[in-house]
């Protein structure tokens, strides 16, 4: 009969996360951003260059993106309540995915519009084009710097990284197009060179589009090795079988674990489970553990080990 009583082990992880260092972040890479889309815009429109008029669009984009990601990191800070009972963490998920759709939409519209004006192509003005976008390159450069430390452990800061490198990108092929216009004179460069970026982008935005959409869905982590963590359980003492297990993502920086554990005899103390808790969140990354242990009679007597310490 495999019922006893159910011992639970929650080890509890504040995340601290640097926040206020990234709500400076935040504020300060969307009022400058903000700022130069309007500078950009303006001039995009001044000189009739379809590359600065789409990295204009595509720059808005961005100030949208890091508003997503800023509101998603807040929420995850929103506390837990009866009706919530994870708080809001998954908005940092759901900005992921937001962002890399709304990403990938602008350049397939950029793509669309370059194809159409390589049949029409127009006069621009260079320098103009080549100064715009180089202030372009250094506005995205700052913004992205400042998040390039978040980016290798948070999903959602990953998100706002990319998108502004790839930003910095497409304004360095604004100004190569711009200078090879003054240089050859060639009209077809800034459709095509709005062209290559939306290609770029595109290759990039993919796997964050397609991880977002797998933790959306309470896929398994990528950094988390399933197979291991369930080897790890069954190798504890006393463990006959596990069961029931299942990872899934909190938030973008956040994973939680549940599974049901046969044993042969169940635990004295606590301290089994604390030291369970523990070794999840050191060796495979898992911050929250929820175990329920179950007495198993039948299990063989080769694995009646004692479960003590």
């Amino acid at each position: 009969m495999a019922h006893a009583h159910h011992h639970h082990a929650e080890h509890h992880h504040q995340h601290v996360h640097g926040t206020p260092r990234y709500d400076r972040a935040f504020a300060f890479g969307i009022a400058l951003n903000l700022g130069f889309v309007l500078v950009e815009a303006f001039y995009g429109w001044q000189v009739n260059s379809l590359a600065l008029l789409a990295d204009a669009g595509h720059n808005l984009s961005d100030v949208g993106g890091l508003l997503l990601a800023w509101a998603a990191m807040a929420a995850t800070r929103l506390r837990p309540s009866d009706r919530h009972t994870y708080g809001w963490r998954r908005g940092s998920i759901l900005a992921s995915f937001v962002n890399a759709s709304i990403l990938l939409v602008a350049m397939g519209s950029l793509g669309w519009e370059s194809i159409q004006r390589l049949s029409q192509p127009a006069a621009i003005t260079g320098e103009v084009v080549m100064l715009v976008a180089g202030i372009g390159v250094l506005v995205n450069a700052i913004t992205a710097a400042l998040f390039f430390s978040g980016s290798r452990s948070d999903l959602n800061l990953r998100g706002a990284f990319l998108h502004m490198a790839a930003d910095a990108l497409v304004s360095v092929g604004v100004v190569l197009a711009g200078a090879l216009y003054l240089w050859q004179g060639w009209h077809w460069i800034d459709p095509v060179v709005g062209l290559a970026i939306a290609v770029v982008i595109v290759l990039g935005t993919w796997s964050l589009f397609r991880q977002s959409l797998h933790l959306l869905f309470d896929g398994v982590p990528e950094q988390v090795d399933l197979p291991a963590v369930r080897q790890y359980l069954l190798a504890l003492p006393g463990t006959c079988d596990v069961h029931d297990l299942h990872v899934w993502a909190l938030s973008t920086a956040e994973v939680a674990l549940t599974a049901h554990m046969a044993m042969a005899t169940l635990p004295d103390s606590d301290e089994f489970l604390q030291r369970i808790a523990r070794e999840l969140h050191e060796h495979f990354g898992i911050d929250h553990a929820t175990l329920q242990l179950e007495r198993d009679a039948g299990c063989p007597l080769s694995c009646a080990r004692p479960a003590a310490g």
